[in-house]
């Protein structure tokens, strides 16, 4: 797959104004549910950076347990989730090139996010370096690869995002990243590949939606 970051930024500039309507439809609301679910099973407290955080779903529920700073590199995204949660800090950035300096976070959170990055090695790297030693790296999204998941997600979904949205392409691209993307043992693995100790996971509907709560080991 191609996933060049300028092509990957102009595609998430372009459905941004509708990126909140279409998570809804095509997940029947159930994101929210997940997202929530997720975050009030795990510990987060300090200082917390939300890499990818699109609309900043995951940077409002953060926001009453963390000093939270949203992070994302798409003008667009960041412009609606601003409108959406004035109250938070947003900022524009590369998370294989983060503008923070070293042991500067307790927590970095990102969710549906890394599979869209080029340079997944890079990004994590440099999760680990603005990381305190023995700060939390937490990461979800798609999980197991399973019928229920292929159904919805390889012919519901596009026929929906047709009527409401039109050019469905931008929609594919992310249903075939979904595919393409790591199982849940890859990821651990990939973790612990660049020093994080997963000390716990957990799964949503099924399986289909993951959750891995690491530790950085110094």
């Amino acid at each position: 797959m191609d996933k060049n970051p300028q092509k990957i930024k102009e595609m998430f500039n372009q459905i941004a104004s509708k990126y909140d309507f279409n998570n809804n439809l095509i997940s029947f609301g159930l994101h929210k549910y997940v997202k929530r679910k997720a975050i009030e099973s795990f510990k987060f407290e300090g200082k917390c950076l939300d890499l990818c955080t699109g609309t900043g779903d995951i940077a409002y529920l953060l926001k009453d347990k963390c000093e939270v700073t949203g992070l994302d590199f798409s003008k667009n995204m960041l412009d609606e989730a601003r409108k959406k949660h004035p109250d938070i800090n947003f900022t524009e950035g590369d998370c294989t090139e983060l503008p923070f300096d070293d042991n500067s976070f307790d927590n970095v959170t990102i969710s549906f996010g890394l599979r869209n990055i080029e340079d997944y090695e890079k990004a994590l790297d440099e999760i680990y370096r603005v990381l305190k030693p023995e700060g939390i790296f937490f990461h979800l999204d798609f999980g197991k690869k399973n019928f229920f998941a292929n159904i919805i997600f390889e012919y519901f979904v596009p026929i929906l995002v047709k009527i409401f949205y039109g050019n469905n392409l931008p929609y594919k691209y992310l249903m075939q990243s979904k595919k393409m993307f790591f199982d849940e043992k890859e990821l651990q693995n990939l973790f612990k590949k660049h020093n994080f100790e997963v000390l716990k996971t957990k799964s949503f509907l099924l399986g289909t939606i993951s959750c891995q709560y690491c530790k950085k080991i110094v």
